[in-house]
Order: structure tokens, then C-alpha cells, then sequence
């Protein structure tokens, strides 16, 4: 097994503020990603924007957890950095960090870097993470159009 790191870029109408705001909305994902459910894992009652050692768990199409994730780093409206904390790759770190495009909107970049992983799975790996920064960046520019920011 050897490492691998990975990136993927996509540009997003958006501001960063909601670019962020969509990374961030674990119910929203399930309309822009392959998946099914994400959850933040926070005490019952507690309602509060994500910060850093927050947990969230992903589940499939198929209803099986994925993977629990923690927050290692969050910049407000510039990078959402986490970890895998369980799950079939739990040695894989992502971050996605937004940038001011120089004719407004926001450049995203989305990096994943694994510890551990098979040769042929590389490319299988670039897709995914191309797909998912192209899917963000699609996702939060509908927002910009259906409400006219």
C-alpha cells in the first residue's frame, strides 16, 4: 500500500459564505452528493453552527454508514479541513478551502490526502472528488440563481 494525494478545483457563482454555508448544511448534502444522510453528531437539544472536534457520520444509498468524520480545522467562508475517523478509509484527510474568484463567485479547491491505499483505486479517487467539488460548486450557485444574490 503507498499514499496518494488528490485534488480537484471548481468554480462556484456563489460567495464563499455560501459556499461554506452548503459544506456545512448536513442536510442539504443528500441533494447535491451521492449520499444518503449526513448527520452532525451534536448533544440532543444543542443547536449551533459546526466547529472544530465535531463529529458527523455519513450513511449510503443503501442506509450503511460510510464513515465518521471529525473536524480538524474551520476557517469561516475559506477552509472546512477534516478527518476520517471510521470507516472503511480511516486514514484519508480532506480539506476544501474557497477563494474569492477575481470576477466575483468563489474558486474551490477540494483535497483529500490517504495514508494508506491501492494503487488502482487513484483514479477511482480523482473522479470521486472531482465530482463531489463539482457537485458543491453546482449546488451552491442554483442558490445564488434561485434567489437572485
Amino acid at each position: 500500500m503507498s499514499s496518494l494525494a488528490v485534488t480537484a478545483t471548481s468554480y462556484s457563482s456563489a460567495p464563499s459564505v455560501l459556499v461554506c454555508a452548503a459544506l456545512l448544511d448536513a442536510e442539504s448534502w443528500p441533494s447535491w452528493t451521492s449520499y444518503y444522510e449526513v448527520q452532525w453528531e451534536l448533544p440532543v437539544g444543542v443547536e449551533r453552527p459546526a466547529r472544530v472536534d465535531d463529529l458527523r457520520t455519513i450513511r449510503s444509498r443503501l442506509g450503511r454508514v460510510c464513515c465518521r468524520e471529525r473536524i480538524v480545522e474551520l476557517v469561516p467562508d475559506q477552509r472546512f479541513n477534516y478527518e476520517q475517523t471510521a470507516g472503511l478509509f480511516a486514514s484519508h484527510r480532506r480539506a476544501v478551502d474557497l477563494a474569492r474568484a477575481p470576477h466575483g463567485g468563489t474558486n474551490i479547491t477540494w483535497s483529500a490526502t490517504y495514508r494508506h491505499t491501492l494503487p488502482f483505486l487513484g483514479t477511482l479517487r480523482r473522479r470521486r472528488l472531482q465530482i463531489l467539488v463539482h457537485d458543491l460548486a453546482s449546488y451552491a450557485s442554483s442558490i445564488v440563481s434561485r434567489n437572485c444574490y
